[in-house]
């Protein structure tokens, strides 16, 4: 069992407002397990959870410097990001049902619009950590956050079990979290 770093939350916001992806890292450490079981009890999905716990930790990582120590503790402030996060999916959910069916086709080109912008990740330096995953790995992330695709629809690209997709993604995400530990 490995030991989480202990740091002061001024020091974590600190670094988070400094882009430190140290600091992300042990911000994941520290509340990534709590932020996914509020947002399962949420959503009631285990796997739309894990997904909308990454939107949730993008969330935070540009809105940080709008965190205000003043207004309450940084779990606090996590924790609405995570609800808002799940609630806006249920209620996402609700508006799609109500709207006439996409096809993949029309999904994947959406998406690859809205991503054609620099990303987020771009900025902090995914890009070039991810750089360092094995290539099948790479290749399976490079999809997903890069290009917007859904695990289904790289399963589909690649002609691979939605499983090994979803073993991938997990895979390349436990290797990420440990190079940003290693930074």
């Amino acid at each position: 069992m490995s030991k989480r770093p202990v740091i002061v939350e001024d020091e974590l916001v600190e670094g988070l407002k400094a882009r430190s992806q140290k600091a992300f890292a042990v911000l994941y450490d520290n509340y990534g397990t709590t932020l996914l079981g509020i947002i399962c009890k949420i959503v009631r999905d285990e796997h739309e959870a894990e997904n909308l716990l990454q939107d949730t930790f993008v969330k935070i990582w540009r809105n940080i410097d709008q965190y205000d120590a003043s207004k309450g503790r940084l779990f606090t402030w996590l924790l609405n990001i995570a609800r808002n996060t799940a609630i806006n999916f249920l209620r996402s959910i609700k508006d799609i049902e109500k709207t006439e069916i996409q096809t993949a086709e029309t999904d994947v080109y959406t998406a690859r619009a809205v991503v054609s912008e620099p990303s987020p990740l771009e900025y902090i330096g995914v890009a070039e950590t991810v750089n360092q995953l094995d290539p099948k790995l790479k290749q399976v992330i490079d999809l997903i956050y890069f290009f917007g695709y859904t695990q289904q629809e790289v399963a589909d690209r690649l002609d691979m079990p939605l499983g090994t997709v979803k073993t991938r993604t997990r895979a390349a995400l436990q290797q990420l979290k440990q190079l940003f530990a290693d930074e």
